[in-house]
């Protein structure tokens, strides 16, 4: 039968325009439909500005610093206003590129809101288009109905399209965006006070990293509530009145909702052709990325599994190989890098401490915590946390956590040794850059205490997710 395309994708955000790139490579006639702006969270609402937001920061704190190194200045501000629209004008080109590329790529892009009608059809607005193979990768947006009344609050999306800062804000939610904007306000000038409902932030990340974070929130002047979600949210005026259980309430001019983010499923037609969704609304897809509808795909995270974007990249450009490519490489979940663009930053490959003792890991464990040079010399009270988990009967290196300055940038690097099957020995036996951070990681050598996996340790997986 004669179709429109041979692949579809729905969502041009980066898997979805990784794949139709990568598939139009390999010969396919491809089409992408997007309802909103090209580039996806990362590019428009996410990843990208965020990090934007953290050189601000990062900046700010940078002035204060400058005169421990014997830099005099006057009085500085943060405006807002001129930070959103050096931001705007960034993205903007940034969407630019992104069309290019799928003009250049041979890829049709069809604005519209795209629906799975039948088989192998889409629809968008009256028009319907047929494909041999049609991808789905709508990524996902902020839960926004997490507790009564927190739909009046704002997300992420709207934080980064203020104009000006309130001068005191709740933030509502304790995982990865929560404390990146936390950390990012407290040192714009804003009172951050955080509700969540573990005993530390980040849950889902090691607990060196954890507890690591929760002291640098509050050295940034953020008030932590630990165990204490909000049980709603009331407006009253122009605030925002959060109940806390009891007679307990907290008013604010300001709410940040953290609670989460959910696959953007809602109103795409998948269940017109078999596709049931589970209990977060996801798309559930095998090893091979198919889902259970024929000729049917799923990347990214509209499938709630490892919500990056390299992640939806890879998986992206693996369905488009598998499907038009002259071999298969199957995607590896196993070693994916992580960070969190707190200040300082955090960064992980490999599993926590829990995750590897629950898989039945014997480990030797190095640790160090020390203050970083740059800090030292200002009397700075930063300090920087580092992590190896080595697998006790092989000498593999498992996993590698840091918290402190250039953290991602350093995990990024190490990633590759732990993809590459990297041992403790090889650590020891390469030479140190000095002076850096990064040394430290090939200068442990006395080992912090051993673990062997119990009961116990087994059955705390339950309460420490895989991803966040």
């Amino acid at each position: 039968m004669n179709r429109d395309f041979d692949f579809l994708v729905l969502g041009a955000g980066s898997g979805g325009v990784a794949a139709s790139r990568r598939a139009a490579r390999l010969g396919a006639r491809v089409a992408v439909v997007e309802d909103s702006r090209v580039g996806g969270t990362c590019v428009i609402r996410g990843c990208v500005p965020k990090k934007l937001l953290m050189y601000a920061a990062q900046l700010g704190q940078g002035l204060g610093q400058a005169r421990g190194y014997g830099w005099v200045t006057g009085d500085t501000a943060f405006e807002m206003s001129r930070w959103a629209a050096a931001k705007a004008h960034e993205i903007d080109r940034l969407e630019g590129i992104y069309r290019n590329m799928l003009t250049g790529g041979q890829v049709t892009l069809v604005e519209g809101r795209g629906q799975v009608v039948a088989p192998h059809t889409i629809s968008v607005g009256q028009r319907q288009i047929t494909a041999e193979n049609i991808l789905i990768a709508t990524g996902a947006a902020p839960v926004r109905n997490s507790i009564p009344g927190i739909e009046t609050c704002a997300t992420s999306d709207d934080l980064l399209d203020l104009q000006t800062l309130p001068p005191e804000a709740a933030v509502i939610g304790g995982g990865y965006i929560a404390a990146e904007f936390a950390s990012m306000l407290a040192r714009l000038g804003v009172r951050v006070t955080m509700f969540y409902r573990d005993r530390l932030p980040l849950r889902g990340f090691d607990e060196m990293l954890r507890t690591g974070a929760a002291a640098a929130l509050q050295a940034a002047g953020v008030e932590l509530h630990p165990g204490n979600a909000p049980k709603a949210v009331q407006q009253s005026g122009s605030d925002f009145v959060l109940l806390l259980g009891g007679e307990r309430v907290r008013t604010f001019p300001w709410v940040l909702n953290a609670t989460g983010r959910r696959p953007n499923t809602s109103g795409l037609g998948l269940e017109n052709v078999g596709i049931t969704l589970d209990a977060a609304g996801a798309v559930p897809v095998n090893d091979e990325l198919q889902t259970t509808a024929t000729k049917v795909y799923a990347v990214g995270d509209v499938t709630n599994r490892k919500n990056l974007t390299p992640v939806a990249i890879a998986e992206g450009r693996a369905v488009a190989d598998a499907l038009y490519g002259l071999s298969t490489q199957p995607m590896n979940w196993q070693q994916v890098a992580s960070a969190v663009f707190t200040l300082p930053p955090i960064a992980s490959v490999g599993p926590s401490e829990v995750q590897a003792l629950a898989a039945g890991h014997r480990l030797r464990i190095f640790e160090t915590d020390f203050k970083p040079m740059k800090q030292a010399f200002i009397g700075g009270a930063e300090r920087t946390q580092l992590k190896v988990l080595v697998d006790a009967d092989t000498d593999r290196v498992l996993a590698i956590h840091m918290l402190g300055t250039d953290a991602p940038e350093i995990v990024q690097s190490l990633a590759v040794a732990l993809t590459a099957g990297a041992t403790k020995a090889h650590f020891d036996s390469t030479v140190a850059v000095h002076p850096t951070a990064a040394e430290e990681f090939v200068l442990l050598r006395e080992v912090s205490r051993s673990a062997e996996p119990t009961a116990a340790t087994t059955a705390a997986i339950d309460a420490e997710p895989t991803f966040r």
